[in-house]
């Protein structure tokens, strides 16, 4: 979209390829860590109403995040040291507070006794859970990070915690959160946690990258299909767990380009869409010329990474193979969708240099 108007829209290849399901524009994707941004959304939604600040303790509203411990390498293998200070909701949304997604050999064994890591597909699924999202967290909170809080930029759970933290200060279950201050203002009619079963021939399936044969079928369970149809619907995963269409995520971003509105339904403020999508982890980021705000990858300098976009430009993307970008010099949103787990192919990179290279005339 360029402007708020679709530029370019196209469905290609299968939806379902053994079903003879020939993909379309309104398919239904798992949208993996795509949701962190509506989770992070959410969360700023609260800090505007003066219910949280950025400097709360997580611990304030997870008791088991009030002291929390650091796993290092010893002579023994491991040892646990407690953090050197507590946890708190800015270094949630940005990446700093040391959780990872417990797949790391140092806390892996740990992680798999208590269900996580390991035990939850490749660390960050839990739509299998037939628990709430906030009991996951509690477990979460006892078992020890691998870095200590502000530290270092350490990619997992945090989302997820921060899911729970928006439940406990709401009242209300995430899923009905999200629903009633982002997805029905906005009118993102296909983003649920689960696929309403009214709706469960549209979700495409779930393909693995499979060396020069292509690809093959991914297996059912959390590595493949995953249970977003069928499954127990108790967990509401702030960082994995939503489900959407192209078209729904594309009013999500349009909104945030707009500083926080879409055709009259104001979700924030463009104060609080400017800080989430400005550099807040200094040089802690891991990519050259790259920084994370609150929630989004930006961009930094021109060229970062190998990259077109501009100087500004946010978005991340899927464990599943989906991307999104949001360009404020070019008032671009660009979506890309895909069901691909593992994805070795390069189209997620090479779609927004096909994009780039057709703006010829200067943004107005």
């Amino acid at each position: 979209m360029r402007n708020g108007q679709p530029v370019y829209e196209a469905a290609v290849g299968w939806a379902d390829r053994e079903a003879g399901r020939r993909m379309r524009t309104d398919a239904i994707f798992r949208i993996a860590s795509q949701t962190k941004a509506l989770t992070s959304v959410a969360a700023m939604i609260l800090l505007e109403e003066g219910r949280i600040s950025l400097g709360d303790l997580v611990g304030r509203y997870i008791p088991s995040f009030q002291r929390t411990t650091v796993v290092t390498r010893s002579d023994t293998g491991r040892a646990s040291t407690p953090a050197r200070r507590a946890i708190t909701i800015r270094d949630l949304l940005t990446h700093t507070a040391g959780i990872s997604y417990g797949t790391d050999s140092l806390v892996a064994p740990l992680y798999a006794a208590k269900g996580l890591g390991p035990a939850a597909g490749y660390g960050w699924y839990t739509a299998d859970k037939s628990e709430p999202i906030c009991a996951t967290m509690e477990r979460l909170g006892t078992l020890p990070f691998v870095a200590q809080p502000g530290e270092r930029f350490i990619y997992g759970y945090a989302t997820d915690v921060l899911g729970c933290v928006v439940e406990r200060v709401a009242g209300v279950p995430l899923d009905e959160f999200i629903r009633r201050r982002i997805t029905e203002p906005l009118r993102m009619s296909d983003t649920h946690f689960f696929v309403p079963s009214a709706k469960g021939a549209r979700l495409a399936a779930v393909y693995a990258s499979a060396g020069d044969s292509g690809v093959v079928r991914a297996p059912d369970g959390a590595r493949g299909q995953g249970h977003y149809a069928e499954g127990p619907r108790q967990s509401f995963a702030g960082g994995a767990g939503l489900v959407s269409t192209a078209r729904d995520y594309a009013r999500f971003l349009q909104m945030l380009l707009n500083g926080g509105a879409l055709d009259g339904a104001r979700v924030l403020g463009p104060r609080s869409v400017a800080l989430m999508t400005t550099n807040q982890t200094d040089t802690l980021f891991n990519a050259r010329g790259m920084g994370f705000g609150l929630g989004f990858e930006v961009v930094g300098r021109a060229g970062a990474d190998g990259r077109m976009e501009s100087v500004g430009t946010y978005g991340w993307g899927g464990a599943y193979g989906s991307r999104y970008w949001v360009d404020p010099v070019e008032r671009l949103v660009l979506v890309f969708m895909v069901q691909q787990m593992p994805n070795r192919s390069n189209l997620a990179v090479r779609f927004p240099n096909l994009v780039y290279q057709a703006l010829i005339e200067p943004q107005r």
